[in-house]
């Protein structure tokens, strides 16, 4: 039998002019390169993975997160095609078909893709290290004179004269990941918010070594309106790209002059902090109710707000992480159910005398009885900073019996 493949099993949708249109009017509309590999993906029948030249995941499309695996890692099945646009090769097509597509096809994807990537490739992207050194330096204060900052935004593309504000994604992967997932997420995010609100300028911040990755932008806005379309559009190009990560974006208000970015990033930072412990996938800093108040205390002296938290919280968090207990979920769930206890158990799926000795734990602990009103107050506060530090809230199984809860220790401790 020949070595090419039988008629019979080129799939009917190769022929459909549709698919191919489909391809040519996102590359032609800007759609962002999520969105060309999807109608690629549809086109070759195929799960799909756009690289560039840095190894750095663009676009990941038609696949399961088991099949990203092995896109990535080069497994059985999956074809990798260098991208080339004229003798420079731009990046690499990965993709891993049920059928393999006719050759003319597949020439005529990889030659769109490749000269998508190449247009993707655009001078103002050039600096990133410079503008994420600019970045930093505005969100750490480092830099405050007004025409400073106007000139630098603007050598690097950012019209900042008129207005902008500050947006802060956090992401974590839901599984281990390979490779370098914090450039995945820098590199996607970057060029969905060229496309959303050029000259947005970003920077990966130094926190971001542990399970999360914090990304800090600055993007110019003339109004309210442009900074939370950027926000809400990134939001949903990530879910599209990103499925392998929980992420939440924390947005300032806007500011009209320039000066005030410092605040603004003290902003964005404390919505980031309150949506992620809230499960909220985005959050304005004017939707963050009473944790606004706590924002002198983050941004002027956070120490002052670390020593409330030791003084009410952390002796709780501590007991938690040791026992594998739920006080601080109970403190929690007691305060938004208005101290009412049995309302308390049904939430947290227990036995209303497990609530009451909890309760009493907590005191013992933290010396806060959240039964009396100043209790209820400093426990609240304590709860808000918390959050507000982006302190993550223990979690474990609650393993008490009965009336006996926190009495279960990890180990065979005396």
């Amino acid at each position: 039998m020949p070595a090419s493949t039988k008629e019979s099993e080129i799939p009917a949708h190769a022929e459909d002019p549709g698919l191919l249109d489909a391809l040519s009017e996102a590359v032609e509309s800007g759609a962002g390169l999520p969105a060309v590999a999807r109608a690629a993906a549809r086109l070759l029948d195929a799960s799909v993975a756009l690289i560039d030249r840095s190894s750095a995941v663009l676009a990941v499309a038609g696949a399961s997160p088991d099949q990203e695996q092995k896109l990535l890692s080069g497994g059985d099945g999956v074809t990798a095609v260098e991208l080339r646009v004229a003798d420079s090769a731009v990046g690499e097509l990965r993709y891993r078909a049920r059928v393999a597509p006719q050759p003319a096809i597949a020439r005529m994807v990889t030659t769109l893709l490749a000269l998508e990537l190449e247009r993707s490739r655009s001078p103002e992207w050039e600096s990133e290290e410079v503008a994420s050194a600019f970045v930093g330096d505005v969100l750490e204060r480092r830099v405050t004179d007004r025409g400073d900052i106007v000139a630098r935004g603007s050598e690097l593309g950012a019209d900042l004269d008129r207005g902008a504000g500050v947006l802060v994604l956090r992401a974590a992967p839901r599984a281990a990941q390979t490779g370098e997932w914090r450039e995945r997420v820098l590199t996607l995010a970057l060029r969905a918010l060229r496309s959303l609100a050029p000259g947005s300028l970003a920077t990966m911040e130094d926190g971001s070594e542990g399970a999360a990755a914090n990304l800090a932008v600055i993007v110019p806005a003339e109004d309210d309106e442009r900074l939370a379309r950027a926000v809400a559009g990134l939001a949903r190009e990530l879910d599209d790209s990103l499925s392998g990560f929980h992420m939440t974006i924390g947005r300032s208000r806007r500011c009209a002059d320039p000066v005030d970015l410092y605040r603004a990033g003290n902003e964005a930072h404390l919505a980031v902090n309150v949506g992620e412990a809230e499960g909220r996938g985005t959050l304005a800093f004017e939707d963050t109710g009473a944790y606004r108040l706590l924002l002198p205390a983050m941004s002027e002296d956070p120490g002052e707000l670390e020593r409330f938290y030791a003084e009410t919280i952390e002796p709780l968090s501590k007991y938690d992480d040791q026992y594998e207990t739920e006080l601080v979920a109970t403190v929690e769930a007691y305060l938004d159910n208005d101290g009412n206890v049995a309302a308390t158990a049904k939430q947290l799926f227990t036995h209303r005398h497990t609530v009451r000795y909890r309760l009493e734990r907590v005191k013992e602990l933290c010396g806060h009885d959240v039964s009396a009103t100043e209790g209820r107050e400093k426990l609240g506060l304590g709860l808000k900073a918390m959050r507000v530090l982006g302190i993550a809230s223990p979690s474990g199984p609650a393993l008490e019996p009965g009336t006996k809860g926190g009495k279960v220790a990890r180990n065979n401790e005396d």
